[in-house]
């Protein structure tokens, strides 16, 4: 593992299992960092850093879904070293159901469990539902959803060149997104955990059937507040909600 790629804010050496992250549209390994405060103590965060960001600033962006998917296998393969749970948020949701399937596919090691969060069934294609923000978007209006929805920190949102570099990752993150074609037939034999929001206008009401249809294996859908990204206490807690991260499910707070 590179830590520029695989990032662990908190090294468990001999951790049980480990929780891999896939970024969102516009979003970072850094969204994921404050949960190493949450998870059991013998649970350890990685989160995947995309190209283009963070501690990869200096590579270039993926240009297409391919390019992005086969980038984020050999982050995932390289830390599989244990037992892992493979998540992913939104855009990430389709990212973490690729990229499991990619790697049963080719005989690798298969997460624990895969937990899909505010994310539409990618069996459905990519819809004008699931293209927000747009490619034909203005700066303005891209930022205002990246304020209001996108988890940005407030000294981003308060430095006009941080700013600026955000807005750019989001319409690269964007461009990605709108290459992404789901592979007929594809299912995923890990067991399969959708979370969603209960105001979430987003996702479709058919959602948890199609995901539904998508897993081969074992399958469960929760229903928590908020919107998109939940609400903020839920969204601080989220790992305790994903019960594959426990000997026995966690109890809802």
């Amino acid at each position: 593992m590179q830590d520029t790629i695989v990032v662990r804010p908190r090294k468990i050496p001999d951790a049980r299992l480990r929780l891999i992250c896939l970024g969102f549209c516009g979003g970072g390994a850094g969204s994921y960092v404050p949960w190493a405060d949450v998870l059991p103590e013998d649970v350890e965060l990685a989160a995947i850093c995309y190209p283009g960001r963070e501690g990869r600033f200096v590579e270039d962006c993926a240009e297409n879904w391919d390019e992005l998917a086969e980038d984020a296998v050999r982050a995932v393969l390289s830390a599989a070293d244990r037992d892992y749970v493979l998540f992913g948020h939104s855009m990430g949701g389709w990212m973490a159901f690729d990229v499991a399937a990619r790697i049963e596919e080719r005989g690798g090691p298969a997460p624990r469990a895969l937990v899909v969060s505010s994310a539409n069934a990618p069996s459905r294609g990519l819809t004008v539902q699931d293209m927000f923000p747009a490619q034909r978007d203005t700066d303005e209006q891209i930022m205002h959803w990246m304020e209001t929805f996108g988890l940005l920190p407030q000294y981003v949102l308060d430095d006009p060149d941080l700013r600026d570099m955000a807005l750019e990752l989001m319409r690269a993150d964007v461009r990605v997104r709108d290459t992404f074609y789901y592979r007929d037939g594809t299912r995923v034999t890990a067991p399969v955990h959708v979370l969603s929001g209960d105001s979430d206008e987003v996702i479709d009401a058919r959602a948890p059937q199609q995901w539904r249809a998508l897993a081969a294996g074992d399958y469960r859908h929760d229903v928590l507040p908020g919107g998109h990204f939940y609400t903020p206490e839920i969204w601080a807690s989220l790992p305790s909600r994903i019960t594959a991260l426990y000997s026995e499910p966690a109890l809802a707070v």
